[in-house]
């Protein structure tokens, strides 16, 4: 064969084989942007949830931020709570001892002079025989005091104090409105009118009782339960919120009754209030 029969077939073969490896390599490059496209897409779409995922943890995060600093106000509240607790456990007990100790008193003053019970079985009580204690007796006016109301009274006086004693409160309330009502004129009215203001006092019926603790200073202001009444009175103001008027009604006291444990208290009370 001549060297130009070579050429020839060579030139033929390009010719023919030439326009299917271009297209070829055109198939090929197609495939690769359209691969190259997918993963552009992809890592878009991963980049988008990730920051997703970093806003929802950010917000999260602000979340239980938030939450623990509203446990722990919760918890300052509830220690607060407890502390206030035992403060008001510690004045309940403090009050129910005085209002024994009150009760006591008036337990003895009611008895009758000469130092027997109704039935004569019980002597009579340290300063109750025909005088005046440091406390006072109901009905007490001038230099001595008035002799108790009959034994029926006595009875049904003793019959709401005990109801008072028992921590009965709304119970002697009713029984002393009573006594005062049927009794008015009695020795022990004073007395029934100074334990029904404090048992509205303990039910929180603060004005009612600052009614029945004046009433009480009208009708005896003589009565040796005259200074409680007033440092009573104040102390329902002061429950009421209304310290002014309980600082005059303190200072009402120390002018009445300057040498009374009453006036004594008041004393205590308007220092503290400096």
């Amino acid at each position: 064969m001549s060297r130009n029969s070579i050429w020839s077939v060579a030139l033929a073969l390009i010719c023919l084989f030439g326009p299917a490896v271009s297209q070829a390599q055109l198939f090929g490059d197609d495939d690769a942007r359209r691969a190259i496209l997918e993963l552009r897409q992809r890592f878009d779409q991963a980049v988008i949830a990730q920051n997703r995922l970093v806003d929802e943890n950010t917000t999260l995060r602000r979340s239980m931020l938030q939450l623990q600093s509203d446990i722990q106000s919760l918890r300052d509240d509830l220690a607060q709570q407890r502390g206030r607790e035992d403060e008001l456990e510690h004045e309940l007990a403090q009050i129910k001892a005085q209002q024994a100790q009150l009760a006591n008193a008036a337990q003895a003053q009611t008895q009758p002079p000469g130092g027997s019970t109704d039935d004569g079985s019980n002597p009579s009580a340290p300063g109750t025989s025909g005088g005046t204690d440091t406390q006072g007796t109901a009905g007490a006016a001038g230099a001595g005091a008035a002799p108790p109301g009959s034994p029926a009274e006595r009875q049904e006086f003793n019959a709401a104090l005990g109801k008072f004693q028992s921590g009965d409160f709304r119970g002697a309330q009713s029984d002393f409105a009573g006594f005062v009502k049927r009794h008015p004129g009695s020795t022990l009215a004073p007395e029934a009118l100074f334990w029904l203001g404090n048992s509205q006092y303990a039910t929180r019926d603060y004005k009612q009782a600052i009614t029945n603790f004046r009433s009480l200073l009208t009708a005896s202001p003589n009565s040796s339960r005259a200074p409680e009444a007033l440092l009573s009175i104040a102390s329902c103001q002061t429950e009421l919120g209304e310290k002014s008027a309980a600082r005059t009604t303190l200072q009402s006291l120390l002018k009445q009754y300057p040498q009374s444990k009453a006036a004594q208290a008041a004393r205590e009370r308007l220092d503290k209030s400096k």
